[in-house]
């Protein structure tokens, strides 16, 4: 494995990871407080829980892609797409399990849980979109 500051592919993909989370943190912090703010007025105090949890399931959710990017960076470029992939594969089955098992938790408001974390994934997904857009990067790096 080479080392991430003399890789043109690694350092793009640095790059990017910094991007997003820097496009990203602010938006999703806004979405969760938008999400208390309006769960806790329909439903109380249950509807807090359940956004304060809904959003701190969507944060980890989303900040684990920016670790997988950057822990994947140095590897060739093939590999870090199959860790992409593979890693969304998980995250989707890991947030599909920790919701299925707080299904039953009467302390949440199940419906902030999933709304909140719905919107915090969605505002994160779009600042990823906008952060690659804008970021400039190459695309395609020759060897």
């Amino acid at each position: 494995m080479t080392d991430k500051t003399d890789n043109p592919h690694a350092q793009s993909v640095l790059k990017l990871a910094d991007a997003m989370l820097r496009f990203a943190l602010w938006p999703a912090v806004a979405t969760v407080v938008i999400g208390v703010v309006v769960s806790t007025v329909l439903a109380g105090v249950p509807g807090l829980l359940g956004s304060l949890v809904g959003g701190a399931i969507a944060f980890a959710s989303s900040l684990v892609t920016l670790f997988m990017m950057r822990k994947s960076a140095a590897l060739d470029p093939f590999m870090v797409m199959a860790v992409a992939v593979g890693g969304y594969i998980l995250k989707v089955l890991v947030l599909f399990g920790v919701m299925t098992g707080l299904k039953g938790v009467d302390a949440f408001n199940r419906y902030a849980l999933a709304f909140t974390t719905l919107a915090v994934i969605l505002v994160w997904a779009g600042a990823e979109f906008l952060a690659f857009r804008k970021t400039k990067i190459p695309t395609i790096i020759p060897s």
